[in-house]
């Protein structure tokens, strides 16, 4: 999955066959994201999460914390997409 920065975060965006699959996903990466102590602020829409991840106690820029959350999304989005 591409992600890019857009305003000091990382930003990409994920489809699925239907919102069970997006829900799936985002149950997943919710249990990863606490087990990281990092988390995402995202949205859903039926088939679709934008997640954006961004360092907040590092003045919200892009720290390693949010590339190692993001391959391990994109890892959990390989089981769903």
């Amino acid at each position: 999955m591409p992600w890019t920065i857009v305003d000091n975060a990382l930003k990409a965006d994920f489809q699925f066959p239907d919102f069970t699959r997006a829900f799936a996903f985002m149950t997943e990466v919710a249990f990863a994201a606490e087990a990281a102590g990092h988390h995402p602020e995202w949205s859903n829409v039926y088939n679709r999460v934008s997640i954006r991840l961004t360092t907040h106690d590092a003045g919200n820029t892009v720290t390693e914390k949010d590339h190692q959350l993001a391959a391990a999304i994109d890892k959990i989005y390989g089981k769903y997409a």
